[in-house]
């Protein structure tokens, strides 16, 4: 993949809120987590409240990123992986990472010794429709979001504005999007890095992140909202 973005200086204003927000978003993803933990069983709406925060803050980053783009005369959207693939073959591609998100998705979820692997994604499990509903509207932000910012946006900005290779660029926003989970724990976080190397692969394959958006989604919501659903049906079922 070949980008050579050139951005404005109000381009370069905008994005420095933007890559604070990432450099914290771990933090704030950590406490904001912790807090609705400790809460969960008491208050309700712990949890959707969590979603509704974080959905907000996604879509703010996204915005902030296209504003980035708008404001830059010398990027166009192909640089933020804005397009479709050139390729169809490409589609193998595509399936080949849900194939692995399927695998990174059973490893993160099977339990052992009736405790789950991941407490960080278990305490995320909806209980209800509304959770359920809000848990959908996660996932798919995250999926689109995450991916304009992380792989879009930052691997640009270190095309642009750090003189580095694409591969440079994307190894250092692969770090920072782990960073961004931290609130899953050291588990989490490696199986965060290597679904997003397969994400970033997928998007340096084929210069378009509509792949990897899709990949992502896929995960997202096979994690936060199918695979709950089926394992609160078994739950159920046995206890009857």
């Amino acid at each position: 993949m070949q980008i050579s973005p050139d951005f404005s200086t109000l381009g370069l204003a905008l994005s420095v809120p933007l890559l604070g927000y990432v450099l914290a978003e771990g933090l704030v993803g950590k406490r904001t987590h912790e807090r609705m933990t400790r809460r969960r069983d008491t208050d309700p709406k712990a949890l959707t409240r969590m979603f509704r925060v974080w959905i907000a803050c996604a879509w703010a980053s996204t915005a902030a990123a296209l504003a980035v783009l708008a404001v830059s005369p010398g990027v166009v959207p192909s640089d933020l992986g804005l397009r479709l693939p050139a390729d169809p073959s490409t589609t193998l591609g595509m399936i080949a990472g849900a194939a692995l998100a399927v695998t990174l998705i059973a490893a993160a979820t099977r339990f052992r010794g009736g405790a789950p692997a991941q407490p960080a994604l278990a305490a995320m499990h909806p209980r209800t429709a509304a959770e359920r509903g809000w848990a959908l509207a996660m996932a798919v932000t995250a999926g689109v979001g995450e991916e304009i910012v992380y792989r879009g946006l930052l691997i640009a900005l270190g095309v642009g504005v750090l003189g580095l290779d694409p591969k440079a660029a994307a190894a250092l926003a692969l770090a920072l999007f782990v960073l961004g989970h931290a609130y899953q724990g050291l588990r989490g976080m490696l199986l965060t890095a290597v679904a997003g190397y397969s994400l970033t692969y997928l998007y340096l394959t084929t210069g378009s992140l509509a792949l990897p958006i899709t990949v992502h989604v896929f995960i997202d919501v096979m994690a936060l909202v199918v695979l709950p659903s089926i394992a609160s049906r078994r739950t159920a079922a046995a206890a009857s």
